[in-house]
């Protein structure tokens, strides 16, 4: 019994590149790939390309809060504050560097390295972000549970209303700040040369396919920093913290530095999801970070599964994507002719009741998650009950055995 149940908890991830995995990935890539392109080449459909970015941003998040609430145990509500800093980070800073560029009276120059200002807005909103995740996780470091649950929304709250308030003058209050419009690098080029035509097939490369898949590029760098920090030594240590963190402790892990880590490295991914978000909108005001992100990307994690890289991704997707293809459908030429405006705009609005269905049934019939770890699945419906039972016997006895020695 303790050998299975020290295997459910300390066993390595067995990563072997079985022929089987390869396939499932290189179909998944694929699918990644021709999906969006099919959906732009058919005007009635177009409409996806657009969910389909905007639920690319939200994987970003889910994956970086995964960090913070999958692996380490940490439960943050105010998440959207990392993405806030990193949208106006990217922004603000990015403006400022145009305005510096426009300067440059080469014009292939200028137009290169201002097209490709968001790209050098990557780390800057990274580190602004992990800054921001030291700043908050810094202060909290013995605070747990429910208590950790309200300072961060607090903090995430704080966020916002700096950004309302119009904070040093850079964020303008309300009115949000713009982007300074133009084209990112490579879209031109691609919207003159990647074309296909064929039957009713007319594709032509889009700006919204071009965040999507810059969008896709980072969940990749994301997933492979993810998956190498699940391995490490710093992984397990949040592992061992979110069982049981006296006990981690007390074998030698630093909780602290674990929890600064965890907070710093969570946030910097919020910070990059936050550089697509701006961009790609043009957009920033302060009503797109408001606490409804935080609980949605919460609820994203939760219904994944925590700890579960595919479980997280599939949460994303689901939440972020079907209220967007409810709202979508509803107002698209599939159903112009067979609904009213007032009928399409009504769907719109009760979009989120099957969010709301879709959390109640999953908690209802699986809390672990729709893809949960293996780790946190073993913990919620082992296979073999009586190795529960053994586990309970063993800390009865302990504790029990602790008191009367005492």
């Amino acid at each position: 019994m303790a050998e299975a149940i020290m295997n459910t908890i300390t066993k390595p991830r067995q990563g072997a590149w079985t022929g089987k995995r390869i396939a499932l990935i290189v179909g998944l890539l694929l699918a990644v790939v021709i999906v969006p392109i099919a959906f732009q080449g058919f005007q009635e459909l177009s409409f996806f390309v657009r969910v389909l970015a905007i639920a690319a941003i939200y994987v970003i998040l889910a994956l970086g809060l995964n960090i913070v609430t999958g692996y380490a145990g940490l439960l943050n509500f105010g998440y959207a504050a990392f993405y806030a800093m990193g949208a106006y980070a990217s922004v603000v800073v990015g403006n400022l560097v145009i305005d510096m560029i426009a300067k440059i009276g080469n014009v292939g120059l200028r137009e290169f390295l201002t097209g490709s200002t968001w790209i050098a807005m990557l780390p800057v909103a990274a580190v602004v972000a992990a800054l921001a995740g030291l700043a908050l996780g810094a202060p909290v470091l013995r605070l747990r549970g429910d208590y950790l649950a309200i300072v961060t929304l607090g903090f995430g709250e704080i966020v916002r209303l700096l950004a309302v308030n119009d904070f040093l003058g850079l964020t303008r209050g309300a009115m949000g700040v713009s982007t300074t419009q133009v084209n990112p690098v490579g879209l031109t080029w691609l919207q003159d040369n990647a074309r296909l035509t064929f039957g009713g097939f007319d594709f032509m490369f889009s700006v919204n396919l071009y965040w999507y898949f810059a969008a896709v590029a980072i969940i990749i760098f994301t997933i492979f920093v993810i998956r190498r920090l699940d391995d490490s030594r710093l992984g397990r240590s949040w592992v061992a913290m979110r069982e049981d963190e006296i006990a981690a402790e007390s074998v030698g892990v630093n909780v602290m530095t674990a929890k600064l880590w965890a907070f710093a490295l969570g946030a910097m991914f919020g910070g990059l999801a936050g550089v697509i978000f701006a961009n790609s909108q043009g957009f920033v005001s302060p009503e797109s970070f408001i606490f409804m992100e935080s609980a949605m990307i919460v609820s994203m994690v939760v219904l994944g599964g925590m700890g579960s890289i595919p479980g997280v991704i599939v949460g994303a997707l689901l939440l972020a994507g079907i209220p967007e293809v409810i709202s979508g459908v509803a107002q698209s030429p599939l159903l112009s002719g067979l609904i009213s405006a007032e009928t399409a705009s009504s769907i719109s609005s009760y979009r989120y009741l099957a969010f709301g269905l879709l959390m109640v049934v999953m908690m209802a019939v699986r809390p672990q998650g729709m893809i949960p770890s293996k780790r946190r699945a073993q913990e919620l419906q082992p296979d073999d009950m009586r190795i529960v039972e053994d586990e309970d016997q063993s800390s009865w006895t302990v504790e029990h055995g602790a008191r009367h020695d005492l």
